[in-house]
This record gives C-alpha cells, sequence and structure tokens, in this order.
C-alpha cells in the first residue's frame, strides 16, 4: 500500500485484499459504520486509503495484545 498517495480511493475488492477477508465483508463494515465509504455517481463504495490503513495498524495493534 506505500505506492499509493494517502488520499487514494480504493475498492471494496481493494480494501478486502489488505484485511484478506471477503469484499462483502468490507460491505458489511461500511454499512455498521466500522469504515466509512464515499459514494460514487453510480452508487459504489471507495474507501479513503489513509483510513484504511489507519485501521489496518489499529487491527494489528489490537492483535499484538
Amino acid at each position: 500500500m506505500a505506492t499509493q498517495p494517502a488520499d487514494a480511493l480504493l475498492t471494496p475488492a481493494e480494501v478486502a485484499a489488505l484485511f484478506r477477508v471477503n469484499p462483502k465483508t468490507v460491505t458489511r463494515w461500511a454499512r455498521a459504520g466500522k469504515i466509512s465509504a464515499i459514494r460514487t455517481l453510480g452508487g459504489h463504495r471507495r474507501f479513503r486509503a489513509s483510513e484504511i490503513k489507519r485501521a489496518l495498524d489499529q487491527m494489528e495493534r489490537e492483535a499484538s495484545y
């Protein structure tokens, strides 16, 4: 993820690959408010790379306890 600028927008599939989960799980997290999504004009969800990185870092910290 270091190759992408912090304000890049990621698709649910890209976020799912980073978290190693199904893209449907990412959509569920967005609906539940665990991560925030931006809606495109076509109604698709996109996620800010900076926020996803922060969420990944937080999960890694919680897992290390």
